[in-house]
C-alpha cells in the first residue's frame, strides 16, 4: 500500500498532467466551437440559456389600494403599512374606488 507522502506526488503529477493536457486541447476545442457558432448563428442566450436570478426590474408593481385623501399618497396593501394608514381602524374609507 503507498504511503501519504507517495500518494501525494502522484497527485501532484496528475494535477501536472492534466493542466498540460487542457492547455493543450483547449485552443482546438475553443476554434472548433467559434467555427460552429459562426456557421449555425447560434446567440449567446441559445447556448447559455436563460440566466437565473432574471431581471429583477422586470418584476410588476403591485396596484394602488388605498390613498390618503390628505397627501394623495398611496399603498398597496402589501408589505409594511405606511404611518397614514396604520392606527386606522377602519381603512375601507382609504380604499381607491375605481
Amino acid at each position: 500500500m503507498p504511503t501519504y507522502k507517495e500518494l501525494k506526488a502522484q497527485l501532484a503529477e496528475l494535477q501536472g498532467q492534466v493542466t498540460a493536457a487542457r492547455q493543450a486541447e483547449f485552443q482546438t476545442v475553443l476554434e472548433d466551437v467559434r467555427t460552429k457558432v459562426a456557421e449555425y448563428g447560434f446567440t449567446e442566450q441559445e447556448i447559455f440559456g436563460r440566466r437565473r436570478g432574471g431581471n429583477r426590474a422586470l418584476k410588476s408593481v403591485a396596484p394602488a389600494k388605498y390613498r390618503d385623501p390628505k397627501s394623495g399618497a398611496t399603498w398597496s396593501g402589501k408589505g409594511r403599512a405606511p404611518n397614514w394608514i396604520k392606527d386606522a381602524k377602519n381603512r375601507n374609507r382609504f380604499l381607491i374606488s375605481d
